[in-house]
């Protein structure tokens, strides 16, 4: 049971958040139906569009909230600064992991910018929908979405007609969402945001100039890639871990789930360095990792990562950043049951990143102010056995042994 004492700190505190973003809209109006907006995605509301949430601040009409998300003056990426300021002064921490993936939101019609048919990870299935990038940052202290884009397909952005029609700008030309992906990773590195890992699936993993970008940046990454992936030593990724040894594999925790730690086995090993990327002059300062994730009780199920770390890196360092991908589908969860991400009825380009940035907001300030971390961390890994084929024990590690470096 909430206190009176904790409701009222929890008042002032959204108060604080609302002080600092309220200069983001010019009129004394606006900055009160920003507030009355995003206290209504907090509020216990069935369905968060804008009639309910006028009706819960006590709007004769939604007019007002209408006029917020389609007419007003106000720019949602300031509030996206303004967002990744706020996680970063609340849950920023050293070892902090930047998170990219995906969602769908399923929408009936043609006139929702963005919106066609096409595959959604979120259903499993194509549907009719409009897909948000999205990017997630987590640390010990929580995990709160900080960057998103909306996925503008083909059909869109080669109809400019239609795109002007959904007040889509005319200098937004088509990017994949990788490209997407990589604009969000340089701005949250732009930010004061502590990020020194990046997570993703392999729909990001997989792509080349994602990594490389990552490797240009100096930041650390454990990303997902298929089995298909090419990989040092071996045509596909699946084909290097078949010459594991079976002392490779270590049961390990990669975090706490809704059941408990997540335990799989894992084998990783180091890869040999390129000297474009992972050495300053004749020093080595960054190495490379493949790394695969075993079902305990189906041993056919594997996952396969690549990794680019600092020299000092330990596998269960690795371990936690591939748990930690599983921190944005907690947001996105959180986001849309809570605070009404997926719950809005704006059909133009420029209504959907006004609430959907709001939605944010609202979201980290749950996040902020949960106090709860999230991640225990890896267990470690125990009695290291003999190697096999390719792969030779040096120290704590597991090392593949090739002619390197390459150039």
């Amino acid at each position: 049971m909430i206190t009176e004492h904790a409701a009222a700190q929890w008042d002032l505190e959204l108060d604080d958040l609302f002080l600092a973003i309220g200069h983001r809209f010019g009129r004394v109006e606006l900055r009160r139906r920003m507030r009355d907006y995003v206290r209504g995605l907090l509020a216990p509301v069935a369905r968060k569009h804008t009639w309910q949430l006028a009706e819960q601040a006590g709007h004769p009409t939604p007019d007002g909230l209408q006029h917020l998300l389609a007419g007003s003056k106000w720019e949602p990426d300031d509030i996206r600064d303004d967002l990744q300021a706020y996680v970063a002064d609340r849950l920023g921490e050293t070892g902090g992991v930047l998170i990219v993936d995906d969602t769908g939101f399923i929408k009936k019609g043609t006139t929702s910018a963005g919106v066609q048919r096409q595959y959604s990870g979120t259903a499993d299935r194509t549907e009719n929908c409009q897909i948000g990038v999205f990017a997630a940052y987590t640390s010990a202290r929580g995990r709160a979405l900080v960057d998103r884009e909306l996925y503008l397909p083909k059909s869109w952005t080669e109809d400019r007609e239609r795109c002007r029609t959904a007040k889509v700008p005319d200098e937004r030309e088509f990017a994949t969402k990788g490209e997407l992906a990589r604009h969000m990773v340089l701005r949250a590195l732009a930010s004061p945001l502590p990020v020194t890992w990046v997570t993703a699936d392999s729909a990001y993993g997989q792509d080349n100039r994602f990594r490389r970008l990552l490797e240009q940046s100096g930041v650390g990454y454990v990303l997902a890639v298929p089995k298909s992936q090419f990989s040092v030593g071996c045509s596909r990724i699946e084909g290097l871990f078949a010459q594991a040894p079976d002392e490779a594999w270590e049961k390990i925790s990669c975090g706490d789930g809704a059941k408990g730690p997540r335990v799989y086995h894992w084998a990783a090993v180091r890869l040999p360095a390129i000297a474009e990327f992972d050495y300053q002059g004749e020093v080595p300062h960054r190495m490379r990792w493949a790394l695969a994730r075993r079902s305990i009780s189906k041993s056919d199920e594997i996952a396969y990562y690549l990794a680019y770390a600092p020299l000092q890196v330990t596998v269960q360092d690795l371990v936690r950043v591939a748990g930690a991908r599983w921190a944005i589908e907690e947001c996105f969860q959180a986001a849309k049951n809570e605070c009404g991400l997926d719950q809005y009825e704006v059909r133009r380009y420029t209504g959907w990143y006004r609430h959907i940035t709001l939605a944010m907001l609202a979201h980290a300030f749950l996040a902020a102010t949960a106090h709860q971390p999230w991640e225990r961390g890896a267990e470690p890994v125990r009695h290291p056995g003999p190697s096999g084929s390719q792969w030779r024990k040096f120290g704590d590690s597991w090392q593949l042994v090739v002619p390197g470096p390459r150039t």
